[in-house]
């Protein structure tokens, strides 16, 4: 496929996603939203070990480009649950449920269903510049794309009230020690740090992680007997894994272990 508005790479093992109108702020457009979908296709069909996401410019994501929204006086209202059924919330759900770990790297300005596509990320990071915003409320709207999940399980209820009730800008020095994100990275250091996290990513037991990231995202609704027994089901199923058998292996050898990530 040839991809406009986003770039696609996978080698390696790993994947990058990198949203491609910088001139719109990455905006997110109906286009570009079928893009993404065809690149998870990809993704989903195996062979990566990590999925890198990041934006091409000065900002990562401005949310949806508006200029798909205008109306005239007579025109009908836009049916923005549709919008957010068919794109926003299937896109949330896809990377929540890849089995494999998924690195963001805020780049710049990350605002609306932007900063929210970036809180579905398992590993965010962000230049100190960055920043991130939740301008619903400018709008008459409410935070999408699982920002009204996201923000009070990573900030706690006050402070996510806040950011949506007032949309007042977050940078991402404040962003990571609120523990809205990993890490806030100086600038100069951005592009070196997004690309070790990759390369972590891409030799590392890769269905541990993906089991940790689901025990972990089933925790939030879980009771402490069913997680235990998640705990019990899935450590069962990862004692009989070839990287378990590796990881022993190298300790044991007193070497660096080869993981395939299976």
């Amino acid at each position: 496929m040839n991809y406009e508005n986003i770039e696609f790479q996978f080698a390696e093992g790993i994947a990058r996603i990198t949203l491609n109108r910088p001139d719109k702020l990455n905006s997110f457009t109906a286009a570009m939203h079928g893009e993404l979908a065809q690149a998870l296709d990809t993704i989903e069909s195996g062979g990566a070990r990590v999925l890198v996401i990041t934006g091409n410019g000065r900002g990562f994501c401005a949310g949806q480009d508006l200029s798909e929204r205008r109306m005239s006086a007579d025109s009908a209202p836009v049916d923005l649950g549709e919008t957010v059924g068919k794109f926003y919330a299937p896109l949330v759900r896809r990377l929540r449920a890849l089995p494999l770990p998924v690195v963001v790297g805020v780049n710049g300005v990350a605002a609306g269903a932007g900063a929210n596509l970036a809180l579905a990320g398992d590993i965010v990071i962000a230049k100190q510049s960055a920043s991130f915003i939740q301008p619903f409320c400018r709008l008459g709207l409410l935070p999408d794309t699982g920002g009204t999940y996201a923000l009070p399980r990573l900030v706690g209820q006050a402070r996510a009230m806040g950011l949506s009730l007032l949309g007042d800008k977050l940078g991402a020095d404040q962003a990571a020690q609120w523990g809205l994100i990993w890490e806030s990275v100086p600038d100069d250091r951005f592009d070196a740090r997004l690309e070790e996290l990759a390369r972590h990513f891409a030799s590392a037991p890769t269905k541990g992680l993906a089991y940790t990231k689901r025990a972990l995202n089933q925790s939030l609704d879980n009771t402490l007997d069913q997680q235990l027994d998640l705990e019990r089901d899935l450590m069962r199923e990862l004692g009989a894994s070839e990287d378990y058998a590796e990881g022993v292996a190298a300790f044991l050898a007193k070497r660096a272990p080869a993981f395939k990530g299976k």
